[in-house]
């Protein structure tokens, strides 16, 4: 396990647990924090030994988003072009294209940025207790971290616009019914649930799982010809994976596969 104050790091059983550790302003983002997250994330995506990563909040919340504080401190702030530039944005390319699967463990409330870096991961799980919120207009700004991007492909343009401009609050209940996350769980099945899923996704076949990541990702631009040319391509590669041909012979002989993520 690593702490480097604002973000704690912990590898076991194959996953990497990472924990935004600033509970006294619910996980806001400052500088230090934004770019300890980039690093964090490098370092899982080089470690072999990581194959699923789990990101979270310490204590109530899961993340307020940018920590209004830094911004408004005349010493601190970074200004908006840094934040974006240099903190979120980068944080969101990552995040989208480190091919190992990323769950976003929603404890509590998911505000501004905190709410989209939850949307960008590929798996989203949220406690019954938490919400989200867009909550750039309240304070007179606009959805960034690819809010504008994510939410309008994941609940549809008419609801995506009306939660950005209204800010309203979502449960994690009403989440999962309009399509914004994968599940909602009760509070006392939470960390079980997402240590069986991350446990799941760290023995499944590792390639496979980083090319539907990538296939994915395309989908979000690309025409039907485009998208079926890159499914023959990535579709070749996995089949020439030894976890294939691991999970060939283990179906053939009715038994259970051990994928090793190559």
């Amino acid at each position: 396990m690593s702490n480097n104050n604002s973000i704690i790091l912990k590898i076991e059983n194959k996953v990497a647990y990472i924990t935004l550790n600033r509970p006294n302003v619910f996980n806001s983002f400052n500088r230090e924090m934004a770019l300890s997250l980039q690093s964090i994330l490098d370092e899982c995506e080089s470690n072999n030994e990581v194959r699923a990563i789990v990101l979270s909040g310490n204590g109530k919340a899961f993340c307020a988003g940018q920590d209004l504080k830094e911004v408004t401190d005349p010493e601190l702030n970074p200004g908006f072009k840094k934040i974006l530039e240099e903190h979120y944005n980068p944080i969101i390319s990552r995040i989208r294209h480190i091919e190992k699967p990323i769950i976003a463990a929603v404890n509590g409330v998911a505000a501004g940025a905190g709410a989209n870096i939850a949307l960008a991961c590929d798996v989203v799980v949220a406690d019954e207790k938490a919400s989200f919120i867009q909550a750039f207009s309240l304070i007179g700004l606009i959805p960034d971290s690819a809010g504008t991007f994510f939410l309008p492909r994941l609940i549809g343009f008419q609801k995506a616009s009306a939660l950005a401009m209204l800010g309203d609050k979502v449960s994690a209940e009403e989440a999962e019914r309009i399509g914004m996350i994968y599940k909602y769980v009760p509070s006392e099945d939470f960390e079980n649930t997402i240590n069986s899923i991350a446990a799941k996704m760290a023995n499944l076949p590792t390639k496979a799982l980083g090319l539907i990541k990538q296939t994915f990702n395309k989908s979000l631009t690309n025409n039907l010809s485009e998208q079926l040319a890159l499914e023959s391509k990535n579709q070749i590669e996995a089949a020439g994976s030894d976890d294939y041909a691991e999970g060939v012979a283990a179906f053939i002989e009715k038994r259970k596969p051990e994928f090793k993520g190559k």
